[in-house]
C-alpha cells in the first residue's frame, strides 16, 4: 500500500463530509534555532567562477571552478536549466568554503554556492558591488 506525503495510506476513502474538499495545507516546519557562535563556523565568502560546465553524470547539476582568494576550488552545484554555464563565468557569488568535500555523482564540490528559490525560479546570491573574491561575507 503507498503513502500520501501526510501519512495517510493513499487508496483510503475519504472521511466523510471531506469528498471534493482540498486537501489541507502542510504547516511548514520551523528549522531549529541556532545560536551566532554556531552561526560564525561558516565560512563564507565572495568567489570568482573561473569555468562553468554541465555535469556528465546529472541533469541537473553543474560543475564550476571558482576562484577564493588564491585558491582555486570545484563545486557542484543544483542550478543546471536555470543558468547557462557560459553565462556563469567571471560572475561573482556568495560560497560557504569551510563544507565537508562531498562526491556528488562522481564528482567531488568542495563548498556549496547560495542561492535563492521561490520553487520555480533559482537566482545566485551576489554581491551588489563589484569587490575582490575571497572576501569574507559577515
Amino acid at each position: 500500500m503507498s503513502v500520501d506525503p501526510a501519512g495517510s495510506p493513499a487508496n483510503s476513502p475519504a472521511a466523510p463530509g471531506t469528498a471534493g474538499l482540498a486537501s489541507p495545507t502542510p504547516v511548514p516546519v520551523k528549522p531549529a534555532l541556532i545560536n551566532y557562535e554556531t552561526f560564525s563556523q561558516l565560512d563564507l565568502r565572495v568567489a570568482q567562477v573561473l569555468e562553468a560546465r554541465e555535469h556528465p553524470n546529472a541533469n541537473k547539476l553543474l560543475l564550476l571552478k571558482i576562484k577564493v582568494g588564491d585558491v582555486e576550488k570545484q563545486i557542484v552545484a543544483g542550478i543546471r536549466g536555470h543558468y547557462e554555464p557560459a553565462a556563469l563565468v567571471g560572475k561573482r557569488i556568495i560560497v560557504v568554503i569551510n563544507l565537508e568535500p562531498a562526491m556528488i555523482r562522481g564528482e567531488e564540490s568542495n563548498g556549496m554556492l547560495l542561492a535563492a528559490s521561490d520553487g520555480n525560479a533559482v537566482v545566485l546570491l551576489q554581491p551588489e558591488r563589484d569587490i575582490a573574491d575571497g572576501s569574507r561575507v559577515k
